[in-house]
């Protein structure tokens, strides 16, 4: 009997395997958590939260399948006559329909649920990340193949003299809301901050909008997700998360510094727009 189940037994082993071994590679190298790069936001874990328990859902059905295949493998492993069913009779009927809806209702709506109360009340809140009165604001103008930052001055309005532009180069404080937003001139671009769980299409002639606030302090890599032409892998920038004091520091100094090299006539250093308030509460 052990004899005729064999072949099935080990097809079933050497498929197990190869998924296995195909998820192990996958997988990305990860920093810190589970197998996630580092999170260095306040809110981070809320996605992640969800990422990690729909990978338990699914570890847990996978393992149900397999464990249903292997039944079916040693219980009808012989040659055997086949009985056929039109698959018509009630609990034929029912049964899948009612493990179809568990799994909907438990992994669904699960994502469905959290997801669309994380989105309303955290990440499109931008009307509550702007009303902190330690707020920062920064317009960043995406083209092939760099990221400028542009943040207000003194006078607290953008595109003026004593703006602080940077290139590839943004800095912020620490435990501070930072709403960002975003322009492109060219073609479709994408502002992905991997350890704080952002990633935000920038579309030309739209400003799409993001927000974030960091709990630690470090540096942290700013990529582009959306292919953007022959060097968009070099399309890469920093950001810099300080202390509130060094932050208000940099921030007067390079403002200082704006304010005495700014030309009027340079035409091209002027792409800031009005500050647009968020719609979203």
């Amino acid at each position: 009997m052990l004899r005729h189940r064999l072949p099935a037994l080990t097809a079933l082993g050497a498929l197990l395997i190869l998924t296995l071994t195909r998820l192990g590679h996958a997988a990305p190298s990860p920093e810190h958590g589970w197998a996630m790069p580092h999170d260095a936001s306040v809110h981070g874990h809320r996605l992640d939260w969800l990422l990690h328990i729909t990978f338990i859902f699914i570890g847990i059905l996978f393992v149900i399948m397999c464990g249903w295949m292997l039944i079916a493998c040693v219980r009808h492993g012989r040659k055997h006559t086949a009985k056929y069913d039109h698959g018509d009779k009630r609990r034929s009927m029912l049964a899948p329909l009612g493990m179809a809806a568990i799994v909907f209702v438990v992994v669904d709506g699960n994502l469905f649920f959290h997801s669309t109360k994380d989105m309303h009340s955290i990440f499109w809140n931008y009307a509550r990340a702007e009303s902190a009165p330690n707020a920062v604001r920064i317009e960043v103008n995406a083209h092939q193949w760099a990221w400028d930052a542009r943040y207000a001055g003194p006078d607290g309005k953008f595109n003026t003299q004593d703006d602080v532009v940077t290139l590839n180069d943004i800095r912020i404080p620490v435990g501070a809301p930072v709403i960002f937003q975003l322009g492109a001139v060219d073609v479709l671009h994408s502002f992905y901050l991997p350890n704080f769980r952002v990633k935000m299409d920038v579309v030309p002639g739209n400003i799409t909008r993001a927000w974030l606030q960091a709990r630690e302090l470090g540096e942290f890599e700013i990529g582009c997700a959306q292919h953007c032409g022959t060097n968009h892998y070099k399309m890469r920038g920093l950001l810099t998360v300080l202390p509130p004091d060094d932050y208000a520091r940099w921030l007067a100094d390079a403002s200082h510094d704006a304010a005495q090299r700014w030309r009027a006539e340079d035409t091209a250093a002027h792409w800031g727009w009005p500050w647009e308030k968020g719609a979203r509460k």
